[in-house]
């Protein structure tokens, strides 16, 4: 009978023993291993960036700096999209001039542009080129604008540029070549400009193909403005 009893009060006190841990498993006491200093809220373990919400950097970190701004080519004698005026066309006739460009934002490594301009429009059974109305290489790195009415006279420009109009020459004229659309639907109008990470060595007859080829590779960055027109 002694046995027995002391046997019952053995289990009574593991029993309690083992109810009275289970309690203090499920209340921790404030600063113990699941509100640590510098763990998640929770016990869980700390967000990545050094604890800010979300997985983010903390302000002031590591990540990755403000992009910079875009190429862009602008004109204060046109604006994307809207109608190519007259001055600039062949109904002017010999008072047609080129129109001025202006760029801004060229990529560090620039050490040139080349400005093409052509008529957008399809070519039916004339190949696949569309009609080169004015391409000036080499332009230097330093430029930031075309000013209007670009002397057309001469392929080499007072800044060291060539320019050519796919038939140098032709009527006398080397440079900017009006456009001259058909009746009927408008055409569109691309000046297209690269900034290239190499000056061209290329001959005075350089043809837009030539040219092509030779930035093939070397285009670090590339803006346009396309306008339509019609007669």
């Amino acid at each position: 009978m002694r046995t027995k009893v002391v046997l019952l009060l053995t289990t009574f006190a593991f029993l309690l023993a083992s109810v009275s841990n289970g309690i203090a498993q499920q209340n921790p006491p404030a600063g113990g291993a699941g509100g640590g200093r510098g763990g998640a809220q929770g016990g869980g373990p700390a967000p990545a960036g050094g604890g800010a919400p979300g997985g983010q950097a903390p302000a002031g970190g590591g990540g990755r700096g403000p992009q910079p701004p875009p190429f862009v080519v602008m004109s204060t004698s046109m604006a994307d999209g809207s109608f190519l005026a007259v001055k600039y066309t062949c109904t002017a006739g010999p008072a047609a001039v080129s129109p001025e460009l202006r760029w801004m934002n060229p990529p560090r490594d620039t050490v040139g542009f080349v400005l093409i301009t052509h008529d957008m429009e399809p070519r039916p059974r004339k190949g696949v080129d569309d009609i080169l109305h004015w391409m000036v290489w080499n332009i230097p790195a330093s430029a930031t604008q075309l000013p209007e009415a670009v002397a057309n006279t001469t392929q080499q420009l007072p800044d060291g540029s060539m320019q050519t109009n796919g038939n140098p020459g032709q009527g006398g004229v080397s440079g900017y070549r009006p456009p001259c659309p058909p009746a009927g639907p408008s055409h569109h109008y691309a000046f297209e400009l690269y900034a290239i990470d190499q000056k061209l060595d290329l001959p005075p007859t350089a043809t837009r193909a030539d040219v092509m080829k030779a930035i093939d590779g070397h285009i670090s960055a590339h803006a346009a403005l396309i306008v339509p027109y019609h007669q």
